[in-house]
């Protein structure tokens, strides 16, 4: 016993060590963060443009303890007009997404975005091309002009103004590769690579496309902007921390298009008004749904059944929860979609087809079990119902519908019954 206490003395010495050791290098952090703040302060006082973009940066992300996007947005108007690529940048992200602005605005986006790509951004191009590619009422959706920007976004001096795809390959890669790490733009290579894998604006070709997902996932100095903006989020800094994944989100980051919309979704944020989060949380969702993520596939459908940041399209809703139950084996999307088959919203009522799903939900995953049990139970109960009152005097059968009879919500008062009956069952048992 001594021994074991003195093992656990031991442990927790360590790590009150440790706790004090990242407290001190957190401290130090903050008196660098304060020194180059002061620093950056005195240069742009003195009209210098770099450090007028770190201190617009720093106001925009919160970096040096604050966070300031009104003035954020001053500064880099007034560098815009400088001719700063990077303020002009940050004025078209904040446009697009409507941070410290009006939700959507996709015309003054674009124009941004077109004079900073008319200065030589990479980044600038590539979300023209990501505009073009999915479409809105400034740059209406098309594939030849989507490609057009990625290429020159991808490598401006070996693409630039050409629409045909490169007869080389290999040379092409080499260079798209060159740019991406030059650039930091793996938005652009991971959209060229979508559509040489689909052959959409360009002639398809797999060998290319592989080589090119395989450029974006060396990429990978990505990682510190997501414990960043982790980190701020973990500290309580959430308009902080949407920033970040904002604008990952806007390079083509998966994870970052699902946590951005994680936060717009918990409505947690400020400097976005509420009625524009569950839009644009639904359009990140549906740009990592792209991607391949299921659960932001079920989301998709979530958002159609309940009519957040859309109207309620129950067939949409089914549409989605199919793609995730068949494509991807989520047990949460075959339950939803047995639900709407059991009840007949959005598709044909199933009976048959709604108990196949909700037995596929519970073979997929151990915690759908209990939901899918009292989801059968109900069911059944309700079948069995339906039976009962299945008569009328001509011998023949008629459905005589539940929801006349016992309301609109006559499905939960079937389940109150049946745990009641089950709680009473249990009483008798073992009372």
């Amino acid at each position: 016993m001594p021994e074991k206490r003195r093992r656990e003395e031991k442990r927790r010495e360590e790590k009150r060590r440790e706790e004090k050791r990242r407290e001190e290098k957190r401290r130090e952090e903050k008196r660098k963060e304060k020194r180059a703040y002061i620093f950056f302060a005195k240069a742009a006082d003195l009209g210098n443009l770099k450090a007028m973009e770190k201190m617009a940066d720093a106001l925009l992300f919160g970096n040096f303890g604050m966070q300031n996007i009104t003035a954020a947005i001053q500064l880099y108007e007034l560098l815009a007009k400088e001719g700063s690529y990077k303020a002009q940048n940050a004025l078209g992200f904040l446009s697009s997404y409507g941070i410290g602005m009006e939700y959507n605005q996709a015309k003054k986006a674009l124009y941004y975005f077109l004079k900073a790509a008319k200065a030589g951004s990479a980044n600038a191009m590539a979300f023209i091309g990501k505009m073009y590619l999915e479409g809105n009422d400034a740059a209406p959706q098309n594939n030849a002009t989507a490609f057009k920007y990625f290429s020159m976004a991808a490598n401006k001096m070996y693409l630039e103004g050409n629409d045909a795809a490169p007869q080389n390959n290999a040379t092409a890669f080499k260079y798209f590769s060159m740019a991406a790490n030059k650039s930091g733009q793996p938005l652009a290579i991971y959209y060229l690579a979508e559509m040489y894998a689909t052959g959409a604006g360009v002639l398809r070709s797999c060998r290319t496309a592989v080589e090119l997902y395989k450029g974006v996932c060396e990429l990978g100095h990505w990682a510190e902007k997501f414990l960043t903006a982790y980190f701020a989020y973990k500290d309580g800094d959430i308009d902080s921390s949407l920033v970040q994944y904002a604008l990952l989100a806007e390079m083509g980051y998966e994870v970052a298009q699902s946590n951005s919309a994680f936060i717009l979704e918990s409505k947690k944020a400020k400097i976005i008004e509420k009625e524009k989060m569950y839009p644009m949380a639904l359009l990140l969702w549906n740009r990592a749904a792209i991607q391949g993520n299921a659960f932001a596939r079920v989301k998709i459908g979530d958002y159609h059944y309940y009519g957040y940041g859309t109207k309620k399209d129950y067939q949409t809703a089914a549409t989605h929860y199919s793609i995730a139950a068949h494509k991807y084996q989520s047990a949460q999307a075959m339950f939803n979609l047995a639900y709407m088959y059991e009840h007949g919203l959005g598709t044909t009522k199933d009976i048959h087809l709604a108990r196949r799903l909700y037995d596929m939900a519970a073979q997929t995953s151990p915690d759908a079990h209990m939901p899918v049990f009292f989801a059968l139970v109900k069911l059944e109960t309700m079948h069995l119902l339906r039976d009962i009152l299945f008569f009328n005097f001509t011998m023949r059968w008629k459905w005589i519908k539940l929801d006349d009879t016992l309301g609109q919500y006559w499905d939960l008062f079937a389940i109150v019954l049946i745990v009641a009956m089950l709680i009473y069952l249990l009483r008798n048992r073992y009372g």
